[in-house]
Parts: structure tokens; sequence; C-alpha cells
């Protein structure tokens, strides 16, 4: 990272700020005060005030130089307050999520993750959801598979009443719900929602309050808004 005046001034702007970027990156990850000196040299070459000597400061500053720059870099989350998993999760709930041929890996991935975040119970993988064992899934949900119950099978092995979460005229808004101390909770395909044979066999259709224009949410985020009212009632 060592340059002379002459030598950083005679690259591009943009990649001056890449430059930037990475000792900042270095310094807060490393903890490398003496980099802090040097970071300052090129702001004064770039005719540029440092930002104070914090972490949330220097966090910002990153990301601002990243923004100069149309080099892509990995972007950093410098400032997390939690970092390790706790030893113990709080007692589970008796809820089953039935995924109904949901076809992104990303998705179930997020979805096991909130299921186990939440401590809602047990899953059921349904048609052609793609299983745990999926490496994109396994990654998406980083390491939540070991710590929930899971199976493949069908909707009629959860337990009654079956609660569909899917956007029709007779769906009940979620906020006036009352969910019962165990159900099944269905979600449905990216695309085409849960199938006939679910919405025939449910229930009860619940549907998330929406004030925008687009009337429905990804699925994995829909099913995040559900497991958070789901807690706040137990």
């Amino acid at each position: 990272m060592a340059y002379s005046q002459k030598k950083f001034c005679a690259q591009t702007l943009e990649k001056q700020h890449k430059e930037c970027a990475l000792i900042l990156k270095t310094l807060i990850e490393q903890g490398d005060a003496s980099l802090w000196d040097i970071y300052c040299e090129w702001l004064g070459w770039m005719k540029l005030t440092p930002p104070p000597y914090t972490a949330k400061h220097l966090a910002d500053r990153y990301h601002q130089h990243l923004s100069q720059t149309r080099i892509h870099l990995k972007e950093h989350n410098f400032l997390q307050v939690h970092t390790q998993d706790r030893e113990d999760a709080a007692p589970s709930l008796n809820h089953t999520i039935y995924l109904d041929n949901i076809r992104s890996a990303h998705n179930v991935g997020s979805i096991i993750r909130t299921t186990e975040a939440f401590s809602l119970g047990q899953l059921i993988f349904g048609g052609i959801t793609p299983l745990p064992t999926h490496k994109q899934v396994h990654d998406t949900a980083m390491g939540t598979a070991d710590w929930v119950e899971w199976k493949q099978g069908t909707v009629d092995e959860g337990p009654r009443p079956l609660i569909a979460l899917e956007t029709a005229e007779n769906a009940i808004p979620m906020n006036q719900f009352s969910f019962p101390i165990q159900c099944t909770i269905a979600l449905g395909n990216e695309e085409y929602g849960c199938s006939d044979e679910v919405l025939q066999k449910a229930d009860m259709i619940l549907q998330i309050p929406l004030f925008g224009r687009k009337n429905s949410l990804n699925v994995a985020n829909a099913f995040a808004c559900a497991a958070h009212q789901i807690r706040t009632q137990s």
C-alpha cells in the first residue's frame, strides 16, 4: 500500500477511491492504526477531509469510497453487534411449515433460517422444493438446517388447522388473526402461489396487509413477517 504522491495521483480517481476503500477495510478488520496515517495522507492528496476515527464513520466512509468507483468490491458489514450464535434456543412452538413446490433454493434456505430463528417448529418439504442437502439451500440457511426438524412429505402430514399464506380475495388480514398453538402454515411457489390442492384443503387463508402498489411479497420475506407475528402472539 506504499505510494508516493506522484504515483498515487497518477492513478484514475476511481482507482484512488478503490485503494482508499481497501486500506480502510484492512484498518477496520485488523485494527492496524498505522494505516490511519497513510489513509489520511492519501485523502490530503485527493483534497478530502478525513472522517472522525470511529467505527461507524470509518464504515460509512468505506462505502462512500465504493460508491465512487465502478469496480465492484464485496460489501462488508463492519458494525455487527452480535456475531455469535446462542448456545441454547427458546422452547420450540408446535407449528409446521409446509413448503409447497417452492422453486428457489435461496428462498428455501431463508425460510429454514427464519424458522430456526423464531423457533417455530418443524418443516415439511413438498413437491419440487429443494431439500437442505442442496448446496445453495444449505449455504443460505447458514447451518440452521441442523437445528430444526424437517422431512420430505405431503401437506396432509402436518397438523390442522391448515393455514395458507396467500393473496386472495377471501384472505384474512394477518394482523387480525390469532394463530392457534398448533397448526400447519403453507407457503407457495414463487410464481403460482399455493397449489390448488393446498388451497382446497386450507381451513383459512391469510394475507399480509400491504400499502404500496405491489400486491405481494417474496415468499421468504412474507414468511418472515408471519413468523414475527406468530412469535409476538405466543
